[in-house]
């Protein structure tokens, strides 16, 4: 098949070969080699369907380049597919362990996770995860456990305050980073460096309306709706377990407040533009003294609000829903959505990006 040789996955040609020395304290360098190594697992489960080995396969360039090890693959047990990987840094000067580093250190370890692969033998279980997400309950997903224990024995090992564990995902993958990230904070209280590229956002694309006024309104109308909701649940206490797992809730929300993941974001791409909307708007209705009603509406989403009354913890909890973020916005124009929703932006020295950092006090 033509696409066992596409150039995308040929690191030689498609990957940031211009970074022959990283300098872990400069950001675009970090963001390019992160977005790699999730590029990585994706070229592993391709080298995985075309049974490229040895020196056939054409994926370890991906994190050999940046001094990067394989030390496991995530594999689903229903398709034995390859959906994430754990990568070791390996110093490139192996007899000086101590190397000092100035402000940022690199990982010892990255947990990254692919997306979407529409491709026969992929195409079933992954679209089956796209479900998962979009009616808010991944943490049932056998990907998401397998990640939850991986993460958890090297947390085990290096420590939850070490700072030298990082996770990474691209689109579905990143759906799966985004909630072990919240699970390590409220489990064990790591507060893991997050890179998140092209993640899901389960709402309508607002942000793609080109009338200013109606935008702003559909949003207004629909922080004031979803914070309603969340009152009329509290106070009714329609079922004790609901009612208890709601008081919890605000406190969940404010612990996750200090975590703060990286997020990447394209406005012309569907999936994940509605982020950029998500919090410039909790900014604005600070802005105009409806900061009650958007510390409401932030965390909660009208689906999790409604499912909420099975009494189901982990359905009455928004998980793409996060207080805090560092938000990098790709605003140049490109050509398509599968360019606006590609992991090959990210590592391109030719855009222009767009930098926001919100907090949720």
């Amino acid at each position: 098949m033509s696409s066992s040789n596409d150039e995308k996955e040929i690191f030689s040609v498609s990957g940031p070969t211009f970074l022959t020395a990283v300098d872990w304290n400069n950001w675009h360098h970090r963001r390019s080699v992160v977005a790699s190594l999730v590029k990585g697992v994706y070229t592993l489960e391709r080298d995985r369907r075309y049974h490229r080995k040895g020196p056939h396969a054409l994926a370890p360039p991906w994190w050999e380049f940046f001094n990067f090890k394989l030390l496991k693959l995530l594999v689903d047990n229903h398709d034995t597919s390859y959906f994430g990987a754990i990568y070791e840094y390996a110093p490139p000067y192996p007899h000086h362990p101590h190397i000092n580093y100035f402000g940022q250190r690199p990982p010892q370890y990255v947990v990254a996770f692919r997306g979407t692969i529409n491709m026969p033998g992929n195409r079933k279980q992954d679209f089956k995860l796209n479900l998962h997400v979009i009616i808010n309950n991944l943490k049932r997903s056998t990907r998401f456990q397998i990640g939850l224990e991986s993460v958890c024995d090297i947390i085990k090992h290096v420590g939850p305050s070490s700072g030298s564990v990082w996770l990474a995902g691209h689109s579905l993958g990143s759906s799966i980073a985004l909630v072990l990230g919240r699970e390590m904070v409220k489990q064990t209280g790591a507060r893991l460096e997050t890179y998140l590229f092209n993640p899901p956002f389960i709402s309508p694309p607002v942000g793609r309306i080109t009338n200013e006024t109606l935008k702003i309104g559909l949003r207004l109308v629909n922080s004031v709706i979803t914070a309603g909701l969340a009152l009329a649940f509290r106070v009714a206490g329609r079922r004790r377990s609901s009612r208890n797992a709601d008081d919890q809730e605000p406190d969940q929300f404010t612990v996750l407040s200090s975590w703060v993941p990286y997020l990447f974001v394209n406005p012309l791409d569907p999936i994940c533009s509605e982020y950029a909307g998500y919090f410039k708007h909790r900014e604005d209705m600070e802005s105009i003294g409806a900061g009650r009603i958007a510390k409401i509406a932030t965390k909660h989403s009208i689906g999790s609000i409604l499912t909420s009354v099975t009494g189901k913890k982990d359905s009455s909890e928004a998980l793409h829903l996060i207080p805090s973020a560092h938000l990098t916005i790709n605003s140049s124009r490109l050509q398509s959505f599968k360019e606006a929703h590609g992991i090959q932006q990210w590592w391109r020295r030719d855009l222009q990006f767009e930098y926001k950092s919100y907090k949720y006090n």
